[in-house]
């Protein structure tokens, strides 16, 4: 299982990631025979935002991807806290992937699972939703959403190239999975996926957020404020 390696596996760090804003590593983990490809985020490489309290980043990439777990949806590849040569961080099954493929050309031959992913944006308040963190997995040909460290805002962030189905009513699956999600929100206590990784405040606004959608029951349209990153791939 992609977890257990992850959390149990050697770590070794090949090099830096290209283009990254926070120190991101290329890094092994290996288990016996076991070993895989990582993306490595130790906290202290994450820089400082005027606007996300500093050093949780990494906390949140894990965050998104349970998300997705409680979700049913698998769109993000398998993410945990651990420590590594460089401190605690995020580690991040690596995705094999065509670096020339990204949302704008995978849309519309992925369009059910694009639906999937604005509403997941949505959920998780994503402050940068660019094309290019939309990737094909070469093996599965599934799609799989990375670079979540600016999500979970209380305050309204949601930044994403992903308009297309804006006005569109959400699917039927959709809906069904997003009122479970909110169901395990509402029992009184932090999910056990969850404990540790968001505050209090951060899991209510997430609650917020998932009964707004529902109770939409479409994809809503850009506003007034900055609602597309840049640059957008």
């Amino acid at each position: 299982m992609a977890l257990s390696l992850l959390a149990a596996g050697k770590m070794r760090v090949r090099g830096l990631m290209p283009e990254a804003s926070n120190y991101t590593y290329l890094a092994e983990v290996a288990d016996r025979d076991r070993c895989a490809l990582v993306v490595y985020k130790p906290r202290d490489g994450e820089s400082p935002l005027w606007d996300f309290p500093d050093g949780t980043l990494c906390r949140r990439e894990v965050a998104a991807y349970e998300v997705s777990e409680m979700l049913g949806w698998e769109l993000v590849p398998p993410t945990i806290l651990r420590d590594g040569p460089h401190g605690p961080g995020a580690v991040q099954l690596f995705v094999e992937h065509d670096r020339e493929e990204h949302y704008f050309t995978l849309m519309p031959a992925h369009d059910d699972t694009f639906r999937r992913v604005a509403a997941f944006d949505l959920l998780i308040n994503n402050a940068d939703r660019k094309a290019g963190h939309c990737l094909r997995e070469r093996s599965s040909g599934r799609i799989q959403l990375v670079d979540h460290g600016v999500t979970f805002h209380v305050q309204p962030k949601l930044r994403t190239v992903i308009w297309d189905f804006a006005g569109e009513r959400i699917p039927a699956d959709v809906h069904a999975d997003a009122k479970r999600f909110l169901a395990s929100l509402e029992k009184g206590s932090t999910p056990e996926r969850l404990r540790g990784l968001l505050t209090a405040a951060e899991i209510h606004a997430l609650a917020k957020r998932t009964k707004t959608l529902l109770d939409a029951g479409v994809y809503p349209a850009p506003g007034s404020h900055r609602h597309y990153p840049w640059p957008p791939i």
